[in-house]
């Protein structure tokens, strides 16, 4: 009887009632998109690199060393020796290893060179293997491979010729011109600094600075198609390791960070993910803050269309007392037309939330590199729309007390 009398209540305002309705929808949806975006860009942005148990570059902090190596932001202080590496390689906790050479660029996209070990045992997300749009990893001399954003921005296609530029500069005057590579294949979108790369070996970089020294060229022979492949590499900017156990993390990074012939620093890409994540959080907490107080001003607006018609339903509980409701009766009947709005609310937004990510997740993924889950019945959420529901209810407490008073000077 009481739900019936808070829905037949609710009708007769039904104008003021909607107003509210889309008001509180519209604050609860910011609340929980923020609020759910927030988690999984969390989630996505500590799932870059997947499956590696240690990345090592020259003694730098842990945070430069994430930048340059999985970001492609920045630059290393100095490369690692390629002795060195063949040497580090050798340990026999170490299962698998991805050289990584940086320092080029194509249009503004940064060029890193690699081996095929790099599209057989790199990983993103919940340990998701990279595959292939159209094409294949590069295995000729002067091949390329395209991140998915590459190839989208730019619009290159298979076998379509491309200049790499001497150095990372968005636009540069220095190109190697002598060496045009091949494009032989384009990965899919993973939502990570991999769609903004292209891929090469570590030879042909070798072979198109075989003539450069400090950056200009030199009457020092080329490299041809054919001799590429043979060359060896000087030096790398970083390498990803693999180890054949979990257990020998610590073993394996203090034994790299001790190596006596070069300053060297392995670190746990998942800490320095968590770390890099920490001093972002100033920007996460105030979309939380501005998205609470989204709710707090629906909230506000809830208990004024609650209290403005307290004045018309003087009659509405004269009436009900005298056919013998119980005052506190009264009150609960205002506490239940809240509730009732704030559920109906609550189920439109996670609805609208629902659909908007169904609708832009492709989207997320591609412009902004976020892989947001659909699933938007959370814990998380699911908690928030329990304190909405308390939230509501006190702030229908003050409305509900004047009915109640209103109730008890009736009778009186």
């Amino acid at each position: 009887m009481i739900l019936t009398l808070a829905s037949k209540s609710l009708m007769n305002r039904k104008g003021s009632v909607v107003l509210t309705i889309a008001a509180m929808t519209v604050s609860l949806f910011v609340l929980l998109a923020v609020d759910h975006i927030r988690q999984q860009s969390k989630q996505s942005f500590a799932s870059t690199v997947s499956g590696v148990d240690l990345i090592v570059g020259s003694r730098t902090s842990s945070i430069n060393l994430l930048l340059y190596s999985v970001f492609r932001i920045g630059s290393a202080t100095a490369n690692v020796n390629w002795d060195t590496y063949q040497d580090l390689i050798k340990h026999p906790k170490i299962a698998w290893s991805i050289p990584i050479s940086l320092g080029d660029s194509h249009k503004g996209y940064r060029v890193m060179g690699t081996t095929d070990a790099f599209f057989t045992h790199f990983k993103f997300g919940k340990k998701h293997p990279l595959t292939f749009a159209n094409g294949k990893p590069f295995k000729g001399a002067f091949d390329v491979v395209l991140g998915a954003d590459v190839s989208k921005k730019l619009n290159y296609k298979l076998n379509q010729p491309i200049v790499l530029s001497h150095g990372i500069a968005a636009t540069s005057f220095v190109n190697h011109e002598q060496h045009p590579f091949k494009v032989v294949g384009i990965l899919k979108p993973t939502g990570t600094p991999v769609d903004q790369t292209l891929y090469v070996s570590l030879q042909d970089i070798k072979a198109i600075h075989a003539n450069w020294q400090t950056g200009t060229l030199t009457n020092q022979p080329e490299a041809h198609e054919d001799q590429s492949h043979t060359l060896t590499p000087d030096s790398i900017t970083a390498v990803m390791i693999g180890l054949t156990s979990r257990m020998a993390t610590f073993g394996v990074q203090r034994h790299i960070n001790q190596y006596e012939y070069e300053p060297l620093s392995a670190i746990l890409p998942g800490v320095a993910l968590s770390e890099l994540w920490q001093i972002m959080g100033s920007v996460e907490r105030v979309l939380e803050l501005i998205s609470y107080l989204v709710f707090l001003a629906s909230l506000l607006g809830l208990a004024a269309m609650l209290l403005a018609s307290m004045r018309e339903r003087h009659q509405e509980i004269q009436l009900l007392r005298v056919i013998g409701v119980p005052a506190w009766y009264i009150f609960l009947v205002v506490e239940l037309e809240a509730v009732l709005i704030a559920l109906l609310s609550s189920a439109i937004s996670i609805m609208a939330l629902w659909a908007a990510l169904m609708g832009f997740q492709s989207t997320l993924t591609t412009e902004f590199g976020l892989q947001i889950s659909v699933n938007v019945f959370s814990l998380n959420n699911l908690a928030i729309l329990a304190l909405v529901l308390l939230a509501t209810a006190m702030a229908a407490a003050i409305p509900s007390i004047m009915a109640y008073r209103s109730a008890t000077n009736t009778t009186n």
